[in-house]
């Protein structure tokens, strides 16, 4: 006997279920009244170099290192990678109203959340803090809630800027009549990251989610991230700019986007230009990680043993010479050891950044002197 596989028709009592759902979304999207708030007015985290002219108030870097640095840093600099910005309020519902600086909202191996979105996280009753909310960019300018229906309670937020686009300008809305109090950036040490796609934030789900995040959640502490895509390289004209930061520890985390040659030419005399300018700010060399699938490419296998042999030559040059406060960090164990921590074998997924975290965290811990 034959069995017909088509499927049975819905009942009709069913078939108004798209409207209503189709018509819950849109309600859920209708803005409320909303009191909205310029984050220029207080500032922003991780936007170093103080009150130094930008061409855009938002650009990582100030306005005198367009041309001293490469066209590609430069570029990369506009990003708003590692900006965050802090406020407290009772508000049920918080909004965001921003214009992205490029039209481009993902990547191939970073999604529209974490190169273009805002993520926010809060103090809970024992002053951990904790994720609450994504933007979900479908366009350039995104006008939306980023969480609503909160249970009742003043607290402490922390709100993410994209890692891989940048932005114009940026509000934050919330109900007229909430309590609303703007935090003033810390003005504490930062901890200081030059590095590469990794240390910039690829391939983070979101921008809470890169090491660098997290660490400064961990430690409670001021983060400047300075990755720049596939352009981290020791370069003495980003050098210059690290030595305007007045930092707690600058962390040198660039091999991965150099070879064992060029690690050689410039790992001592980048070293040498921070030393001369901070005697006592503590450095670390970071090793590259060791991509997750290197096991099966001899020769990707032996670009890492060379670049981290390179490293390890010239930080035992460095403590020859007398450079104090030099510190290192091994890269194999970055990413862990059973290769499920990366999106594409290079880039860490979240897995990949909350280890790396654990890994640095060991490190960094002494070196700030934290508890």
């Amino acid at each position: 006997m034959a069995v017909s596989l088509a499927a049975a028709p819905l009942p009709a009592a069913d078939a108004p279920a798209r409207p209503r759902r189709a018509a819950a979304k849109q309600e859920a999207a209708k803005e409320p009244p909303l009191k909205w708030r310029d984050v220029k007015e207080w500032g922003v985290e991780g936007r170093a170099f103080g009150d130094m002219e930008r061409k855009s108030w938002f650009d990582r870097l100030p306005a005198r290192a367009e041309g001293k640095v490469t066209n590609q840093v430069w570029r990369l600099g506009q990003d708003t990678a590692g900006m965050l910005v802090r406020f407290k309020t009772d508000a049920k519902a918080i909004w965001a109203n921003y214009k992205l600086r490029e039209a481009r909202l993902a990547q191939p191996n970073l999604t529209a959340i974490g190169a273009s979105g805002l993520d926010l996280y809060a103090r809970d009753a024992e002053g951990k803090w904790r994720w609450v909310g994504v933007t979900k960019p479908d366009n350039q300018e995104v006008r939306q809630a980023i969480v609503s229906g909160m249970a009742p309670g003043f607290r402490e937020y922390m709100l993410y800027l994209p890692l891989y686009n940048g932005i114009e300008n940026l509000e934050i809305g919330v109900a007229p009549d909430a309590k609303f109090e703007a935090v003033a950036p810390r003005q504490e040490k930062p901890i200081v990251f030059y590095g590469t796609s990794i240390t910039h934030g690829a391939s983070a789900s979101r921008p809470g989610m890169c090491h660098t995040a997290i660490l400064g959640r961990r430690f409670d502490r001021h983060v400047v991230n300075l990755g720049f895509s596939g352009n981290g390289r020791m370069d003495a004209a980003v050098g210059d700019l690290l030595v305007e930061i007045d930092a707690a520890v600058y962390v040198i985390d660039c091999v991965p986007n150099m070879n064992a040659e060029a690690v050689r030419e410039k790992c001592i005399p980048l070293v040498k230009q921070l030393r001369a300018a901070k005697p006592e700010v503590p450095i670390l060399l970071v090793e590259d990680r060791r991509n997750t699938n290197s096991w099966v490419l001899p020769q990707r296998n032996s670009h890492h043993e060379k670049n981290h042999e390179a490293l390890k030559e010239c930080f035992a040059s460095l403590q020859a010479e007398g450079i104090k406060n030099l510190h290192y960090l091994p890269g194999d164990k970055l990413l862990g050891d059973d290769g499920e921590a990366s999106t594409d074998g290079s880039h860490p997924s979240d897995l990949g950044f909350v280890r790396q975290a654990d890994v640095f965290e060991s490190v960094l811990r002494p070196l700030l002197g934290a508890k």
